[in-house]
């Protein structure tokens, strides 16, 4: 009889490992094989005048349900007597885990439209897509679909799909659903988004027009709304704008506005899907400056683009943080829509002001050179393996927990772009990396130039989470998950757990500068 049970325990044990392999498979296996990206492709000797077009297409999500939060936590728990109104008479609750924070946020309405918003640039012999989704993240499977998906009239020689980052839009990565072995992507949500990403790429195509840009930067201004989380304290606090015009009518086409920081000003308590500042960013530079319904500062009109950058160590507007408001004598700290109207409006002023004072404005100019590179990066984490085992995060491995990744790199008039696979710290970017007492890996620092130093032209941005979220880009130096702790600390910095692993930076790092020092000066 103890035999039978025996043989009963060990049957049961081998066909749960066998069931969890084979889900493990279906989730890891590469949904891309052979995919693999090396262009290089070079402007004209001679000056060009573009063409470009933009395009905004709406990504906000149904939240047809509505529930009570009880304790004030913003977690749906029913199990503690959390109820909800059944919006859509479907029997169920409808969720829409936002991301971001912790798991169990359900949303409970939509405060401001989340977007995927595009630009298409065309020097005749290049035409490149740059499309920013109000996400947190969206991976590079995901990134192949649309590219899959773009119709070949459409032209596209390269497409850039990058995201915002906001904490305070619906779960694209799985990390925040209704338990740590669940996922909060909703498939039918995803297929909607890589949709309407499609859908904005061919409306920007089919309003190109020839173009016109003004250039501008403020390297400081916005500086007093940043924390740095973690030493080294280094920052990327630069604003980057590009406004492009029509070049026959004069009018705004669209405007690139860049920055560096986490849009997490709303913090973990919200329950409204938003994209954070940088609605407010986008609005103001679109429609003009409001202080109580009235006008104080005209738009510019066009569609506004907002792009991320350097945001790792991490760049925030935590609670705690003033920002002031522009109009009227207060400064708000605790989160809340006033804060990131004040903080997007701010930026704008900021943006605006500085287009205004400048005199860099281009009718003809250097064509588009590009470089783009597929990479692997191992996954070292041991809780994004188990993640990716369970399906919690759906994520392609090319071999055994190595993951596909991208960097890129393009340059057209005045301006170059390098595109980040995720959250890179400011250091790399810009310099300041250390070796501090406590690493867990006794080297030192490499003495390798910047990203921005190996960069040309005098308006370098970087565009963060572009073709991919592969978490904390973190300097090898700076690696911390064992005692003792960097700086002396009592505990381990935040970063690590939320890092591909500590091989990460030098991948991306070293990749980065071959295409760089290939660009044609």
């Amino acid at each position: 009889m103890l035999k039978k049970i025996l043989i009963f325990l060990a049957s049961v044990i081998v066909a749960v490992f066998f069931v969890f392999f084979i889900n493990a498979w279906r989730y890891t296996h590469d949904r891309h094989p052979g995919y693999d990206l090396n262009i290089s492709i070079d402007a004209r000797n001679q000056p060009v005048k573009l063409q470009m077009g933009f395009a905004a297409e709406p990504i906000t999500p149904e939240v047809p349900d509505r529930w009570e939060d009880v304790n004030k936590n913003a977690r749906y728990e029913p199990d503690k007597g959390e109820t909800f109104t059944d919006g859509n008479g479907n029997g169920k609750f409808d969720a829409r885990w936002i991301a971001g924070f912790g798991n169990k946020r359900a949303a409970n309405g939509v405060h401001d439209d989340q977007w995927a918003r595009t630009v298409v640039v065309d020097d005749g012999n290049t035409r490149l897509a740059v499309v920013i989704l109000d996400l947190i993240g969206f991976m590079n499977d995901e990134v192949i679909d649309v590219r899959a998906a773009l119709p070949a009239d459409c032209g596209i020689d390269y497409a850039i799909i990058a995201s915002t980052h906001t904490h305070e839009a619906v779960d694209m990565l799985g990390l925040w659903g209704d338990s740590y072995f669940s996922s909060g992507i909703d498939p039918e949500y995803a297929a909607y988004v890589k949709a309407q990403a499609v859908h904005s790429v061919i409306a920007a195509c089919s309003h190109l027009r020839p173009a016109k840009i003004r250039m501008a930067k403020d390297l400081s201004g916005a500086l007093s709304m940043l924390e740095d989380t973690r030493k080294p304290h280094v920052f990327d606090p630069g604003l980057r704008i590009m406004q492009a015009f029509d070049a026959e009518a004069d009018t705004t086409l669209g405007t690139l506005i860049a920055w560096a920081n986490h849009p997490e000003t709303l913090w973990s308590k919200n329950l409204m899907l938003s994209s954070d500042f940088p609605h407010y960013v986008r609005e103001c530079f679109e429609k003009g400056v409001f202080q109580e319904g009235k006008k104080v500062r005209e738009g510019l009109g066009g569609i506004a683009v907002y792009l991320n950058g350097a945001i790792g160590g991490l760049m925030t507007t935590r609670p705690g943080i003033p920002v002031a408001d522009p109009f009227v004598d207060t400064s708000y700290t605790t989160p809340s829509f006033d804060k990131i109207r004040a903080q997007g409006q701010q930026l704008a002023l900021l943006g605006m002001q500085a287009l205004a004072a400048s005199d860099v404005e281009l009718v003809e100019m250097h064509g588009i050179d590009l470089r783009v590179k597929t990479i692997e990066i191992p996954l070292a984490n041991p809780l994004f393996r188990l993640g990716a085992a369970l399906g919690v995060i759906r994520r392609s491995m090319t071999s055994w927990m190595k993951v596909r990744s991208e960097v890129a790199v393009f340059r057209f008039g005045p301006a170059m772009f390098t595109c980040v696979p995720g959250e890179i710290y400011p250091e790399i970017i810009n310099g300041g990396i250390e070796a501090p007492v406590g690493q867990d890996y006794q080297i030192p620092v490499s003495g390798n130039p910047s990203v921005r130093e190996l960069m040309q032209g005098e308006f370098k941005f970087i565009i963060g989470l572009a073709n991919d979220e592969v978490g904390y880009i973190i300097p090898k130096s700076e690696w911390d998950t064992e005692p003792p702790y960097l700086y002396n600390a009592k505990n381990s910095p935040y970063g690590e757990s939320n890092s591909m692993g500590p091989e990460t930076a030098e991948i991306v790092y070293l990749e980065l500068a071959k295409l760089l020092q290939t660009m044609p000066e």
